[in-house]
């Protein structure tokens, strides 16, 4: 018998397929769904730092100067008692998910600044979280920051969400750094429990008739696997924390190589908003199916197995592998390189 068993961050998880935040994890009702089609843990949708600066600026607003009226207003403001509170909302949200279902659910907390906001990391332990995915979701355009200007920041906004929480934390990363196994080094020196590899950067669009940039919502494709893909193999069995490896993973196949990297669980969004969240179920089964026909007896027995700690040629994931694509093209009517 198979054994899918893994993980993460030291909670048990009895497969290692885990829903990334998406809008699906803001419903309770898909949260049951994906519970149901085997989905081991659950991120919840990501609660902003925006959300929470300006619940505390509209708190105040009201509780200084009382209901007025801008010029361009139409309405009235509500009053304090009827203002809606993202912020206590997701707590509730929280709360009634750990009720309805049995796996372990995952808070997200995305901001940019080490302000008061990481300090809300407290109230989604209280509301009963598992753990906490901490999102820095930034593009850096100060040309007077350095690089470890913004490393710095990483590590300073880890750090305060660790002094309020005693459940674990995860940090979610991007694939900019310029030294990324450092950075990796640093937070995990400074107790991140995970890292979430790698958060996809929605790039805009210009429209040239109408001279507007577009925000673009692009689903990933199985070929975005490769980048955080290269990057766990890399850091595994190095930096002595839990991996997640999202962004690309579609297919059992998807599943499986981010194991065989080094990886703790394969989170993904992008196939199940787009075929549904049975394709959990299914493609855990596959993932029995091919582990079986090739003699494996659990998923702990491959994950890090191709790692470049542990593979033949660990120069693969390095210059040489680049070379040698390259010297490797020659014109194909797939258009394949041979």
């Amino acid at each position: 018998m198979v054994d899918l068993t893994t993980s993460y961050m030291g909670i048990r998880l009895k497969n290692p397929i885990v829903p990334s935040a998406s809008p699906l994890s803001a419903k309770l009702d898909k949260i049951k769904q994906m519970e149901d089609a085997g989905a081991s843990a659950v991120v919840l949708h990501s609660l902003f730092e925006e959300q929470l600066e300006t619940e505390a600026e509209a708190l105040a607003y009201y509780l200084e100067r009382g209901t007025e009226q801008f010029y361009e207003a139409i309405t009235y403001f509500p009053a304090v008692e009827d203002y809606r509170r993202e912020p206590e909302e997701y707590l509730e949200h929280i709360r009634r998910a750990k009720k309805a279902v049995d796996i372990p659910i995952i808070a997200s907390l995305n901001g940019v600044t080490p302000g008061g906001w990481v300090s809300y990391a407290r109230h989604f332990e209280e509301a009963g979280a598992d753990a906490v995915e901490l999102n820095v979701y930034w593009i850096p355009t100060d040309f007077h920051l350095m690089s470890y200007d913004v490393e710095d920041l990483y590590v300073k906004i880890l750090r305060k969400v660790k002094e309020q929480v005693s459940i674990p934390v995860t940090m979610k990363l991007s694939p900019y750094f310029s030294a990324l196994p450092h950075v990796a080094s640093m937070l995990d020196a400074e107790g991140a429990d995970g890292l979430v590899l790698f958060n996809r950067f929605y790039q805009p669009d210009l429209d040239l008739e109408n001279l507007e940039v577009i925000p673009l919502h692009n689903l990933s494709t199985s070929s975005d696997l490769l980048l955080p893909l290269r990057w766990i193999a890399i850091l595994y069995g190095r930096v002595p924390v839990d991996f997640a490896l999202t962004s690309g993973v579609h297919t059992h196949e998807d599943a499986l190589k981010a194991m065989m990297a080094g990886a703790k669980v394969a989170m993904m969004a992008s196939e199940l908003l787009k075929n549904g969240t049975d394709r959990v179920r299914v493609i855990a089964d596959d993932m029995v199916r091919w582990m079986d026909e090739h003699g494996y007896e659990s998923v702990r027995q491959m994950q890090g197995s191709m790692s470049q700690k542990n593979v033949a040629s660990p120069a693969a994931f390095e210059r040489a592998n680049y070379m040698r694509v390259l010297q490797s093209w020659h014109p194909d009517p797939t258009g394949q390189l041979r």
